[in-house]
């Protein structure tokens, strides 16, 4: 498996669909449908799954994604690897319009991510990270930018950032009692704790470059939410624990609903 010819495949998907939903995000106007959980779903998750799985599928490697998730665990449990895909994560922030959405790509070998690309259209940030090469974030990524240059301007994560206080950052949708009961026991540790508020997979890559210490997520999230967040994470020196069984987060699992985590 080349690792790197997998990266640059996975970003060039993330930026084109990136591309796709800017084009709808300012321009269009978009109906919402709602998937059977009641989440929200628009054209541009539609496009964007479209687009992505034109360039994944020439990879050979099977792919699970949220617009396809209707692979049973059968067919599944034997590959070795395959692609986890958020075509839209954060879909209720693309419909507010406020910025905080990414496109998500993760590569899964064994359970384990073992790649992972995070797009921010708005932002036009990219978070990237492989197994044996490590967790980078490049800024000013246009979705035209050509996938080696952006491989040459990536910084390393975690950042060397300086910061006043222990920080947890919490989601801006979901804040559980439990979430806020954690946040407590912090303060008791830490003394006077900050709390940043994210939309989307953005949480995972605020503790990955070192803005927060921690995300603490007691809520329900599916594997495509975190597989890309867990890569990110992972090769930057961070652990996204699994609430219950107390180890690392794994993916392919025949429940694709995560347990509570903590990313520290």
């Amino acid at each position: 498996m080349n690792i790197t010819a997998q990266l640059h495949t996975a970003i060039e998907a993330a930026l084109k669909a990136g591309e796709r939903i800017l084009d709808i995000y300012h321009n269009e106007d978009f109906d919402v449908d709602f998937k059977s959980d009641d989440s929200p779903l628009t054209k541009a998750d539609t496009a964007s799954h479209h687009i992505i799985m034109s360039y994944l599928e020439k990879t050979g490697i099977p792919v699970l994604s949220e617009e396809g998730k209707g692979i049973v665990y059968e067919t599944r449990k034997d590959w070795e690897y395959l692609w986890i895909v958020d075509p839209i994560d954060g879909t209720k922030e693309f419909i507010k319009k406020n910025g905080e959405f990414t496109v998500n790509i993760a590569l899964v070998h064994k359970q384990v991510p073992v790649l992972g690309v995070i797009y921010v259209p708005v932002l036009q940030e990219l978070f990237y990270a492989a197994k044996d090469l490590g967790s980078f974030k490049a800024v000013d990524v246009a979705v035209t930018a050509a996938v080696d240059a952006i491989l040459n301007t990536g910084k390393q994560l975690p950042l060397a950032l300086q910061k006043e206080q222990y920080t947890a950052v919490a989601s801006k949708s979901h804040l559980s009692p439990e979430t806020v009961e954690y946040i407590k026991t912090l303060e008791a540790e830490h003394g006077e704790v900050a709390t940043i508020s994210k939309g989307s997979s953005l949480k995972l890559c605020m503790v990955a470059e070192g803005q927060a210490d921690c995300y603490p997520r007691f809520a329900p999230t599916m594997e495509w939410d975190t597989a890309a967040g867990s890569a990110i994470c992972k090769y930057a020196g961070k652990t996204v624990l699994d609430w219950e069984t107390k180890e690392e987060m794994r993916y392919n699992r025949e429940q694709l609903l995560n347990n509570w985590f903590l990313v520290k």
